[in-house]
């Protein structure tokens, strides 16, 4: 019992707010892990891991029977779900994945921009938790385990301003990290014909081009990093300095 009100102690307790100046340094930091290629090919890995986690989400609460989740070292993924080829549960399944790191993103914005900075990290972990028993191949378990075990210590050793700033880190990258994959969506269309993308899907599932989907996916990316800077008290810093 004592265990267990240490660990809702934990999750409920609200930090302080970062300085201003260790605010935007922690967000220069997320910046040059999405922006620079040899920090993307590694750190791309978490947004793989939101974005089949949202299509297995979405898949299960709109009646879908999930199979598995499968993550690849080449960043890519594949989220395998039995049910109807059309209609409404597949066409949401679809459009969550690459909007899922956006949103994932936005809600720990708002936990951040409330004070709740150890519980998103809880939070993040019970995500994984549950992600995890739906690894079907040993890099995805990999992956997904020591991603596990880095917010984990952070969560559990870690200081307060610490746990602050990775919580920023991850809300940031988020963010940042679901507008340059979307990008990459359509630079690797603009290549290939016959793409199996999630954009392809939805336009072969609604006879909408692709190129709209890759718009409606950028959209909600853009809107969550504007929504998301607003939790976090950023907009109003910017345009009044």
């Amino acid at each position: 019992m004592d265990f267990l009100l240490d660990i809702w102690a934990r999750v409920s307790a609200r930090n302080d707010a970062l300085p201003l100046s260790t605010a935007w340094l922690t967000i220069a930091t997320a910046a040059l892990l999405v922006a620079l290629p040899v920090t993307w090919q590694v750190t791309r890995h978490v947004v793989t891991i939101a974005h089949e986690g949202g299509h297995g989400l979405v898949a299960s609460l709109s009646g879908r029977k999930l199979s598995g989740i499968r993550l690849h070292s080449d960043t890519s993924g594949l989220t395998v779900s039995r049910g109807r080829p059309t209609g409404p549960g597949m066409l949401f399944t679809l459009l969550a994945g690459y909007t899922a790191p956006a949103l994932l993103g936005l809600g720990a914005a708002r936990l951040l921009g409330l004070g709740y900075d150890v519980g998103l990290l809880w939070v993040l972990l019970a995500a994984l938790a549950l992600l995890l028993v739906q690894i079907r191949n040993w890099f995805g378990l990999w992956s997904v385990l020591v991603t596990a075990a880095i917010v984990f210590s952070v969560t559990w050793f870690g200081s307060s301003i610490v746990q602050s700033i990775f919580g920023l880190l991850v809300t940031a990258f988020l963010l940042l990290g679901a507008v340059r994959t979307v990008i990459e969506l359509q630079v690797t269309r603009s290549r290939r014909r016959n793409s199996g993308s999630d954009a392809d899907q939805l336009a072969r599932l609604t006879h909408v081009p692709g190129l709209i989907w890759v718009g409606v996916f950028l959209a909600v990316s853009l809107a969550c990093l504007t929504l998301g800077a607003q939790f976090l008290g950023l907009t109003c810093v910017v345009l009044c300095a």
